[in-house]
């Protein structure tokens, strides 16, 4: 079998939420999806056996009624055997990654993380998980990935909203844009590259550092650089349209207001073994706090 989509579900709206975006994307993809939970147990919360009994009753609740939710909104979506696994629930979820195509979960932005997923936990799944991992607000709908009919009603019959991938020119990654235009194609979306650069101090430069000419100019050299990094995925997916941004500012803001009123925004992660331990680094943090969109964190060397 095809490695599946996976959405983990906790019984909060953004996991439902999530569960409804993968089940859509797991077609989109021709993938099977399953249905994730995973929790922690300490013996303290509960007297043994009767604790157990009923943290696995209300998972099961979870991963029915997200079923249920999936089959009215997605009927399309091949569902496989739902998975209940017994935490630590990072653990659970990084190893559920690896056996997956994707993994999609629930997020609240700047209030955090929500039933299983609070704080470290989920952020700790995206910072350390091997596959690509997608963040879903509460309220995402089907209708929200799609340009609004033409009396401004929503719509799932009209073409997607862009796809939005920030790049790093510093270090452009083949495994983060080819999963941004891989979305882009199976959407029939327009793929929208954009890269926020800043003008480098006096100490900051170097003999014949680009920061000498003028920023109009400096926009344009990095402007060809972005076009000529692209050209041979513009080869790859001759059916993409690719819109090139290049604005002056903090990468971080630049790419937020960027990514208002896109399907996805698709960043990415450097694998990293560092003392501090795995980070998403500035842009991506910014991207999981502040991004109304679902956010696709790409991990790569």
């Amino acid at each position: 079998m095809l490695p599946p989509v996976v959405a983990a579900v906790d019984g909060s709206a953004e996991s439902f939420a999530a569960a409804e975006w993968a089940a859509r994307e797991a077609v989109r993809r021709d993938r099977p999806l399953r249905l994730f939970h995973a929790w922690n147990w300490h013996p303290r919360q509960g007297d043994g056996e009767l604790a157990t009994a009923a943290q696995r009753h209300l998972a099961r609740r979870f991963l029915r009624e997200a079923e249920n939710r999936v089959r009215r909104a997605c009927p399309d979506a091949r569902l496989v055997p739902d998975q209940l696994v017994e935490g630590p629930a990072t653990a659970a979820l990084l190893k559920a990654a690896d056996e997956a195509d994707l993994l999609v979960l629930g997020s609240r932005g700047l209030s955090g993380f929500t039933g299983f997923l609070v704080g470290s936990v989920a952020l700790g799944v995206v910072a350390r998980a091997a596959r690509p991992v997608v963040l879903v607000r509460a309220g995402e709908e089907a209708a929200d990935e799609h340009f609004p009919d033409s009396d401004g009603s929503a719509s799932t019959l009209t073409g997607y909203r862009d796809v939005v991938l920030g790049i790093d020119l510093g270090d452009p990654c083949d495994e983060v844009i080819g999963f941004a235009f891989e979305e882009a194609r199976l959407r029939g979306a327009r793929l929208k590259a954009v890269y926020g650069w800043q003008q480098p101090g006096p100490v900051g430069l170097g003999a014949g550092d680009l920061g000498l000419v003028d920023p109009a100019r400096r926009a344009g050299e990095w402007l060809g650089f972005l076009t000529a990094v692209l050209q041979t995925w513009r080869d790859k997916y001759p059916g993409v349209e690719v819109a090139e941004t290049v604005t002056e500012g903090r990468p971080q803001s630049v790419l937020v207001r960027a990514a208002s009123g896109a399907s996805l925004l698709v960043v990415g992660r450097r694998v990293t073994e560092r003392p501090a331990g795995p980070r998403t680094g500035p842009v991506t943090h910014a991207a999981i706090h502040h991004v109304d969109c679902p956010v696709a964190v790409v991990p790569h060397v």
